[in-house]
């Protein structure tokens, strides 16, 4: 790749909170405690370190105070990128409730002066979502940010850059429901930057453990596409999920929904998946997974049903075996859909087990429908995972895919008392992250789906289990609005999958009609993951364009997993913008260059500046056509012209030496 972590970024993230053998004093913890304030570790701290392996250096810190709280602060540093982790936890390992915990953050004081702050609101299922913002701090003291209604990712992302005069910081937050970040300038021109949950006045009960938020930071020197490719570098060497100790192919996804003309999966049946499947491969179109989304339990077509986890009977008389089964024959991956936390009125789990339920009331005091799965609650988690491991095993799932589709911040609050605010949400979130890791545990190779209402809940800590198949709700076939997200998400989580709908109409507006699947859709769609919404019952010609096009898409998403991410147009949402992206490896010597010309753009030629190395000539090929052209990275200095047909796009493929 042409990225390279140097020694001045080695420098820089040195200079960004103290490393493992530094005073304990100075560690990057705070928090008070029975009123009394601590900062950093106490002196009387115990300290142990090791190599987790070659790149991976752990130093754990302990300390036990009044009452039997043991605090532990873990220190992670990756050595082969200017990466730094920190995150605590507290234990009462005494016999009666704790004094009370509060103000816990973690992060200190930033060396440097402070230029600005770039942060965005995340997948607000508008829209409007996807947004970024800079913060410029002239006059403006202190900056908090947190996202709005307890999922990680509304109304702001779990991750952002700081400036510094001299050097820059990515930073990403691990925790999956309400963290806050603050940032304050200093008299001095530097900065304060700290991440706690952001709701924190708590007892601990004997045996209860609580955590904060993991702060991860990335330090580096130089423009933004060194930043923005050294964290892409990080993050899918050590925190995509792999597949078998893998790393995550691209993957081409298929399903055979909307049966009937019912919703999602909710007349789905083992003859018309299975059906559809023998007709897709008949056409010459192989799915890497086939996935069964929302109804496939009893829900009467009505999928937000949710509370009884089990198949449908009148539908899967023999279980959903047949399907993963069939899926192993023919090479694909079987992906099945829950939604575990939400538990609706009048389903298995409310009927039978209404104490492992939390719930929120109305300004009547009437008791909402949706009710809470509490995660916290040993018993709950433990039916749970036994539970979804069984039909995991029996249904031969190969893609555990986790939704959740409303707020459960008026729940946790609902739920708590004056001392333990915070702590049915911490609770919760542990629950919630060790049950995913024990299904993976128990059934090796399986991977993960996160989903919440699209991209609500993709924080750093659920991205080191999951990846997000589905990253919102908003735009699949408004091409403009989906240039806007994958333009973040390539930067930030770079593994991710797209629809190939196309939305627009003749006038080249946007409205809601889904069009037949063409060559532009799938221009528009190029992302690591794709699904294809061609219908099984579509006609031959449709599948040609399938044929023809699935593996351009695949050629690039491969490029995509191992290349540097380069955005040569910016993503403003409007279908009079050009759209072009480059993604380059040069330690292959090859790449793409993506040109896509939208709806509503008037001219007809464009001219990218693409990244080049001197000296170095490309041969540019069109797959789709067999055109090919060659030009020196002097030539290309002045740009590359690329003249379209308004609403088309090309992928040039290139090789360099």
């Amino acid at each position: 790749m042409n990225v390279r972590t140097t020694k001045q970024d080695f420098r820089a993230i040195g200079r960004v909170y103290p490393t493992w053998n530094a005073p304990l004093a100075d560690l990057p913890v705070s928090f008070t405690y029975g009123g009394k304030e601590y900062r950093g570790m106490p002196e009387y701290s115990r300290v142990s370190h090791e190599l987790t392996d070659a790149n991976i250096m752990r130093a754990v810190y302990t300390a036990v105070l009044e009452a039997g709280l043991e605090v532990q602060l873990t220190y992670t540093e990756y050595r082969d990128f200017p990466v730094r982790e920190w995150v605590a936890s507290f234990t009462n390992t005494g016999t009666a409730d704790t004094p009370i915990l509060e103000n816990v953050k973690i992060g200190g004081a930033l060396d440097g002066k402070l230029t600005d702050f770039v942060w965005s609101n995340g997948d607000t299922c508008r829209d409007d979502g996807y947004e970024w913002f800079t913060e410029t701090f002239g006059d403006k003291d202190s900056l908090a940010i947190a996202p709005v209604d307890g999922t990680s990712c509304n109304g702001a992302a779990p991750y952002m850059q700081i400036h510094m005069e001299d050097y820059a910081l990515r930073i990403g937050i691990g925790w999956s429901a309400m963290w806050e970040a603050v940032l304050t300038k200093c008299s001095c021109g530097g900065g304060c930057y700290t991440v706690g949950q952001k709701r924190c006045h708590m007892t601990i009960h004997p045996g209860e453990s609580m955590r904060t938020p993991r702060l991860t930071v990335l330090a580096y020197t130089g423009d933004e596409a060194h930043g923005r490719n050294l964290w892409r570098r990080w993050y899918l060497a050590h925190i995509l999920p792999r597949e078998n100790g893998q790393p995550l192919k691209p993957y081409l996804c298929m399903h055979n929904w909307n049966c009937e003309g019912k919703p999602e999966h909710t007349a789905a049946t083992e003859e018309n998946q299975c059906g559809a499947i023998d007709r897709y491969l008949a056409g010459g179109l192989h799915p890497d997974i086939w996935w069964i989304d929302a109804g496939w339990y009893p829900c009467d077509y009505n999928w937000p049903l949710t509370g009884t986890w089990f198949p449908d009977e009148k539908r899967f008389p023999n279980g959903l075996g047949p399907i993963g089964k069939k899926c192993e024959e023919t090479g694909m991956r079987f992906l099945l859909w829950f939604e575990p936390e939400r538990v609706v009125t009048g389903t298995w789990l409310h009927q039978n087990h209404p104490e492992w339920l939390l719930s929120a009331y109305d300004e009547n005091g009437n008791e909402q429908s949706n009710h809470l799965l509490d995660l916290g609650n040993r018993e709950a988690w433990s039916w749970l995972v036994n539970h979804v491991d069984a039909l995991i095993k029996e249904s031969h799932i190969h893609i555990y895919r986790q939704d959740f589709n409303f707020p459960p911040l008026p729940i946790w609050v609902t739920a708590e008392t004056e001392d333990r605010i915070g702590a049915v949400e911490n609770l919760h979130v542990q629950g919630y992250l060790a049950y995913w890791d024990e299904l993976i545990l128990r059934n090796p190779g399986l991977w993960i789906d996160s989903c919440a209402s699209g991209g609500r809940r993709n924080d750093l800590d659920t991205m080191r289990r999951a990846v997000p198949l589905h990253y919102t709700d908003v735009g699949y076939g408004n091409h403009p609005i989906k240039q806007k997200q994958h333009r973040a998400l390539f930067e930030w989580i770079p593994y991710f999958r797209a629809h190939n709908m196309s939305w627009d109409n003749p006038d080249g507006t946007y409205g809601g009609a889904n069009n037949p699947v063409d060559e532009f859709a799938f221009q528009c769609a190029m992302a690591p993951a794709l699904t294809s919404m061609t219908s099984y019952l579509a006609d031959d010609a449709a599948y040609a364009v399938d044929r023809k096009m699935v593996p351009v898409w695949r050629a690039a998403a491969e490029i995509m997993l191992r290349g540097d991410y380069y955005p040569l147009t910016e993503c403003r949402k409007d279908p009079a913008d050009w759209y072009a992206m480059q993604f380059d490896d040069s330690d292959a010597g090859d790449g793409f260059v993506q040109v896509v010309r939208n709806t509503q753009v008037a001219e007809d030629t464009c001219v990218v500046q693409m990244h080049t190395e001197p000296g170095k000539t490309y041969t540019f090929t069109d797959r789709l056509t067999g055109n090919s052209f060659t030009k020196t990275a002097e030539e290309l200095a002045d740009g590359l012209a690329v003249t379209l047909d308004k609403r088309s796009g090309v992928v040039l493929f290139y090789v360099y030496a």
